[in-house]
């Protein structure tokens, strides 16, 4: 049955998801949802959270605590963690919500609004794009994709369905941080060319490498997902995908998109840039992690730049902040340490100003989805692809980096002033930490060049691969014009 086929006979029955997906194999892409008439002002929108062993907990809680939603359905391959979130809700709300497995059997209920997605990287475009195709609106957690293509078909998607897309970029909903934005778009500190995000969060090693069990309780074919099907070669199953490129991005596209994110917005800047270079290693321990633990990545926008910085050995802040971003103004900067406050100085380092304060993502979702108005959301899915992308773009030169010491580095970089105060800001962290510095071996990738959403030049051929990646029969993201 072609995709068209497939369309055209879910308009004619409101039966015909339930039947096609019982006749197909069980790896078959879920079949587009028929059209449903969207629910009233005034009706309660039904909700399934997808993953919710770590931050979907807070997704159940956010949308349980809200008047015009209602978690009806949970999604997860553990049902172990399935089951005791299930018993939670109950004792909560006196209603038990159904549970599965598999994504799949889920987006079979039409009368499922809303999917909140809080699985695993590697599992948020598709899980977005599945959603998104059987008509629901969608919340997607950070990073919103595990590459720059994922991104752009989840927006492709949701323009094409006419649905609602939010990422889980929390910041962008805090009063505190909405007015420091505003602040500096409007002049405040002058004109704004440079921002430095910091993501300067302690992580220790998750064990050695080597072949572990899966436990029972967990589908591991359907927790791999668009993941190739390799062996558990970490010891903890939950969480530490982080640190593995298989399936996270690094506390890079963990902690530090939402830093990411930020710098971006306060630089008042679109897309992913013109150039990115990055530097780094996984330091100090050696462990089944293959991510950088410590990293610094440099995005260009022509007349802006954007500095980011990973530290995950201990490290003291730096300008006040640790997990932040600093703004640099021709008349002033601005220390933004935390998700919703910020400090703003004059170049002689005085204090001028304050904001802070807190807001509801998860509602301003909510109030969009009612309006059925995606230019409501503060964090827009298109917006969540542009920051992602940046953390993506930074792995990627890292990753085709070339080994080398620190000081070859320095040589490498040459005489900019910027980039040789960070590099001994670098080298003093890895001291402070009992490495060599200077002799401490890194890994420094090239500077890619970058035309809309692709790179060009010399090392075009063998970069762009990396954009997207191969995916498992039956886990296929969608091509580009295929969403």
């Amino acid at each position: 049955m072609t995709k068209q086929t497939r369309r055209e006979f879910l308009e004619n029955s409101m039966f015909a998801t339930a039947a096609a997906y019982a006749a197909s194999s069980a790896l078959a892409q879920p079949l587009l949802a028929a059209n449903k008439q969207e629910k009233g002002p005034n009706e309660v929108l039904s909700v399934a959270v997808v993953g919710i062993n770590g931050r979907g907990k807070s997704h159940i809680s956010g949308f349980t605590d809200s008047p015009d939603t209602e978690v009806v359905a949970l999604v997860d391959p553990d049902e172990k963690v399935l089951n005791d979130r299930a018993d939670d809700l109950a004792k909560k709300t006196g209603k038990r919500p159904t549970t599965y497995t598999d994504i799949r059997k889920m987006l079979e209920d039409q009368s499922i609004d809303i999917v909140s997605i809080a699985t695993p990287n590697h599992w948020h475009a598709l899980a977005a794009i599945w959603a998104l195709q059987a008509g629901k609106h969608v919340y997607v957690e950070k990073p919103v994709s595990h590459n720059v293509s994922e991104g752009r078909r989840i927006v492709e998607a949701a323009r094409k369905y006419n649905k609602i897309c939010q990422t889980g970029t929390q910041s962008r909903s805090m009063q505190g941080t909405l007015d420091t934005v505003k602040f500096m778009h409007d002049g405040g500190i002058g004109t704004v060319s440079k921002a430095r995000g910091l993501c300067y969060k302690r992580r220790k090693a998750i064990g050695p490498a080597g072949n572990y069990e899966v436990p029972s309780h967990i589908d591991y074919d359907l927790w791999t997902g668009p993941a190739p099907m390799e062996p558990l070669t970490r010891p903890n199953l939950h969480y530490d995908w982080h640190w593995q490129f298989l399936y996270g991005n690094g506390d890079l596209g963990n902690q530090g998109i939402h830093q990411m994110d930020l710098a971006r917005w306060g630089l008042g800047v679109s897309g992913i840039g013109q150039s990115v270079f990055s530097y780094g290693g996984r330091l100090g321990y050696e462990d089944a992690g293959d991510v950088a633990n410590t990293q610094v990545s440099v995005h260009n926008y022509g007349d802006k730049e954007l500095v980011f910085e990973v530290r995950g050995l201990e490290t003291g802040d730096y300008m006040g902040a640790k997990v932040g971003v600093i703004y640099y103004g021709s008349e002033g900067y601005v220390v933004q340490p935390s998700y919703s406050s910020a400090v703003v100085f004059d170049l002689d380092g005085k204090e001028t100003q304050k904001f802070d304060g807190g807001g509801n993502h998860f509602q301003n979702f909510i109030d969009a989805v009612r309006a059925q108005d995606h230019t409501i959301l503060n964090a827009d899915i298109e917006e969540g692809h542009y920051s992602s992308a940046l953390c993506h773009l930074g792995n990627i030169s890292y990753r085709m980096g070339n080994q080398m010491t620190v000081a070859e580095v320095e040589e490498k970089l040459g005489s900019n002033e910027e980039y040789e105060a960070t590099l001994n800001r670098f080298a003093q962290h890895l001291k402070d930490n009992g490495l060599a510095g200077e002799q401490t071996a890194i890994f420094l990738g090239p500077t890619l060049q970058i035309e809309g959403e692709t790179f060009t030049g010399e090392l075009a051929e063998q970069a762009n691969p990396m954009l997207s990646r191969e995916y498992r029969k039956g886990f296929e993201v969608p091509t580009e014009g295929n969403v």
